[in-house]
């Protein structure tokens, strides 16, 4: 019965001019059926409305063999329900499907006894980690209902994730042979210092530049808007965030991890899936490897000067007033933390985390596609 309530928008949406006739017979149709819809009951349904989780999810149906597995379908309903109706834990999940007919139906279920238990939502959970489930879905929802239009600015920046594990062990660095200092003599070849990774991410394709950045846990620092130290355990998530507040690309990282060593890979996600004229960053992203290669793509980059101890150099005023635009970056960090998730982490590893992560991001940028394509 789920399939053919909302399984029937997602088969009919396709493209952004496709969906404003979909979505103004999806809450009566739902209603008729189910009654009247809470808030949180409709923002859950569009957030469904726009993922086309059923064409991610056929890899996941039996085979024919051996006991039917739960639906993965209902099960990836339910953990976009968990982002959308704010349970802190899958417990606090399952009990609100055995005691809410509504939402129990709009994932998939009829009675309660059909609910599955939680060794089956973990499993579940680990294979979509595995598989990047909802980073598939987000990428082909910013490339159908983004990417055909032209998008003003991209707002680059970063936040942190604590996470409830430990920090992994440093890897061992291999001793540096020490430089000679000086002039080097007469007839003296000194070998050239080894390229910095901002350098080589100027001439890697995306995959080698995802694949050479740290995904450990670690201890993360930085100066809040105080001026004090803060310091904490797990990650950090860096977002492309474009106008309208709708984040288009994520890339998690180590908590360590300076934010300018992902702004190259970051780039090149977000080229991938729409066109943009602007990218704005702050001081932290003050690189020149990083403003040619936002020039090389076309954009035109705004990053906040770092003075580095020497006079810090202001926008003219025409820059600064778009430059403010960046702060579409902070209220998507906020409203991730917030309202989806990004503070009730519950899982270790970073494949684990990225995805509970990314089921927010989801959930969030549907929302915010709703609004702007109706």
């Amino acid at each position: 019965m789920n399939e053919l309530r909302l399984g029937t928008s997602e088969r009919h949406v396709r493209s952004a001019d496709d969906f404003p006739r979909a979505a103004t017979a999806l809450f009566p149709a739902l209603e008729e059926e189910l009654g009247p819809l809470s808030a949180l009951d409709q923002q859950f349904c569009e957030v469904i409305s726009l993922t086309d989780l059923g064409r991610f999810t056929q890899a996941y149906e039996w085979c024919g063999e051996g006991r039917p597995p739960c639906r993965r379908l209902w099960l990836a309903h339910a953990f976009i329900a968990k982002s959308v109706y704010q349970f802190p834990t899958t417990g606090a999940l399952i009990e609100a499907l055995k005691a809410r007919p509504t939402l129990r139906r709009l994932c998939g279920w009829e009675t309660p006894d059909d609910v599955p238990s939680e060794a089956t939502f973990s499993r579940a959970f680990t294979e979509f980690a595995e598989d990047h489930l909802p980073q598939r879905v987000h990428e082909n929802m910013v490339k159908v209902y983004a990417g055909p239009k032209l998008v003003g600015h991209v707002s680059r920046d970063a936040t942190a994730i604590e996470a409830p594990e430990r920090p992994a062990p440093k890897p061992a660095v291999e001793p540096k042979v020490p430089r000679k200092r000086g002039r080097p003599k007469k007839g003296e070849v000194r070998p050239p210092p080894p390229p910095k990774r901002l350098e080589l991410q100027l001439t890697r394709p995306l995959a080698e530049n995802l694949a050479d950045l740290p995904t450990r846990c670690d201890v993360g620092c930085k100066r809040n808007s105080k001026g004090h130290q803060e310091s904490w355990i797990g990650y950090k998530l860096h977002l492309d965030t474009v106008d309208g507040d709708l984040p288009v690309s994520a890339v998690l990282t180590s908590a360590r991890t300076h934010d300018s060593q992902v702004a190259i890979p970051l780039a090149q996600m977000t080229a991938a899936r729409l066109t943009s004229l602007y990218d704005l960053m702050d001081s932290a992203y003050d690189a020149p490897q990083i403003r040619a290669f936002s020039e090389q793509l076309g954009h035109v980059p705004l990053i906040d000067a770092n003075p580095r101890g020497g006079e810090k150099m202001p926008f003219a005023p025409a820059q600064a007033r778009r430059f403010g635009e960046r702060s579409a970056s902070e209220r998507v960090n906020s409203l991730l933390k917030e309202r989806y998730g990004g503070r009730w982490v519950r899982v270790r590893g970073a494949a684990k985390v990225m995805c509970h992560l990314m089921f927010g991001l989801v959930a969030l940028t549907a929302t915010a596609l709703f609004a702007r394509l109706c």
